[in-house]
């Protein structure tokens, strides 16, 4: 996909994001990936990553201050195979944008547990923060305009790719 002069390649960034995840990993790091394009994300790095590390998913969807608009139309549940008391956690998102789902979910995460540390690394950071959040590591970073939407897909392959809609 081009977008300007941006040409963005799912498949190249996720191997960024590969080593960009690796270098943040300890002994006992869990990856948790935010429903849907993380949780992807999430799984397929557990599987790519020396360490093999343990995957859960969570869901914004209950945390989220829009939730009288958008009720559960985020999908998915929140399934966290591990404790998290403790636990060294990577949260991993496709796309950083407001900052909004990624307190939700951290609201999320401490429902389960105190966890000792919690970082983020995310495929694509636009930019434009409505809260004071960022990201450990991002594959790429750019602004696009606020009406534009970037969402991660996977074709039925496994490849990740973008749809950008206006």
């Amino acid at each position: 996909m081009k977008l300007g002069q941006v040409s963005l390649d799912a498949e190249a960034l996720y191997l960024n994001l590969l080593k960009g995840v690796d270098g943040l990993m300890a002994e006992n790091t869990r990856l948790v990936g935010i429903t849907s394009g993380g949780a992807w994300l999430a799984k397929r790095l557990a599987q790519d990553l020396p360490q093999k590390p343990m995957v859960g998913v969570i869901s914004s969807a209950m945390h989220r201050d829009d939730f009288d608009k958008r009720g559960l139309s985020d999908g998915g549940q929140t399934v966290l195979p591990f404790e998290i008391e403790g636990a060294d956690i990577v949260l991993i998102d496709d796309v950083l944008f407001t900052g909004r789902t990624i307190r939700a979910v951290i609201n999320e995460l401490f429902d389960y547990g105190r966890p000792a540390r919690v970082r983020l690394a995310v495929l694509v950071d636009r930019g434009e923060r409505e809260l004071p959040i960022q990201a450990n590591f991002s594959a790429a970073s750019f602004t696009l305009g606020e009406e534009q939407s970037l969402a991660l897909a996977l074709n039925d392959k496994g490849n990740f790719h973008f749809s950008l809609e206006n």
